[in-house]
């Protein structure tokens, strides 16, 4: 079962994506009219962040969204087998001195993005960057088969994946030379077991993921927000902004709130392209420590 499966998978994946993103409008009827796709938690999660927008308004954004969330789909399944080449033009990277300026000055880089659509192309990074190391930040799923699918799939063109459980130890014990960037979705959502620290976040109390928190303030690294946009249907640009620039000093806890900050103004120019179908505020309540 197995075996088919993969041979699904890889044999789908080799599709032009014009036929993919044909799939992808038949996806997108089905998960937005047919089934609804977590339409409750979409609707919740849309409403509360966005207070000011109409009913209409929140309707015609969770259609958008729909429709993003069937091409990210697609492009997810052709990640499997898309050339380093192909993702060069279709992922325009901006501000690609940053990485120079990493190397040159001897401190790694911490990339911190959130889910906007697509970030799975987003570790193409790789291949047009000084940087001979790069590690994307994952947290293994349940079935160890697909464990290992996600793990492969974001483990090319020279990536080395590492699972979230183990990525702080490693930035520790590797050496701080300029010659590593480590990827971060930093918008997880923590498990409720280990929920401390919590802010405003698109109008709501949010617990936060803090773990790169400790690395600002211990190592002299680089911290890197990744502005991610949609340009149009498979084509995007990042923009790269230093979170900390000219020398700024770390406190505690200030760059997990300016990448929220950023991360916000990304969503809200477009909002119809993050990943609303998560439970991002399940566990508000149990938040130990709250900053507004």
């Amino acid at each position: 079962m197995k075996k088919l499966a993969l041979l699904l998978i890889y044999g789908a994946s080799r599709l032009p994506l014009r036929v993919l993103y044909a799939l992808a409008d038949v996806m997108y009827l089905i998960v937005h009219y047919l089934i609804q796709y977590r339409k409750k938690v979409i609707t919740e999660n849309l409403r509360n962040s966005f207070l000011e927008l109409s009913a209409h308004d929140l309707r015609t954004v969770r259609r958008k969204f729909y429709h993003n969330f069937a091409d990210y789909l697609a492009e997810t399944l052709k990640s499997f087998t898309i050339s380093s080449t192909e993702l060069r033009v279709r992922v325009q990277h901006i501000n690609q001195h940053l990485f120079l300026e990493a190397k040159e000055e001897r401190k790694n880089i911490i990339l911190l993005t959130g889910h906007v659509f697509n970030w799975e192309w987003f570790t193409a990074l790789a291949t047009v960057v000084p940087q001979s190391k790069c590690f994307p930040v994952y947290r293994k799923v349940n079935s160890s088969f697909w464990d290992r699918q996600i793990l492969k799939m974001r483990s090319r063109f020279g990536n080395n994946a590492l699972e979230a459980n183990d990525v702080i130890k490693h930035i520790f014990r590797n050496e701080n030379d300029g010659d590593s960037i480590y990827m971060f979705l930093a918008d997880q959502s923590p498990h409720v077991n280990v929920v401390e620290y919590g802010l405003t976040f698109l109008n709501q109390a949010t617990p936060v993921f803090i773990g790169y928190d400790k690395l600002a303030t211990r190592r002299d690294l680089k911290f890197i927000y990744c502005d991610m946009k949609k340009v149009k249907r498979g084509y995007y640009q990042v923009n790269y902004y230093e979170i900390f620039p000219d020398g700024e000093k770390f406190r505690p806890m200030e760059v997990v709130k300016k990448f929220h900050q950023a991360l916000e103004q990304t969503i809200r120019r477009r909002p119809d392209n993050y990943l609303w179908s998560h439970r991002k505020w399940k566990n508000a309540d149990a938040i130990k420590h709250f900053e507004s």
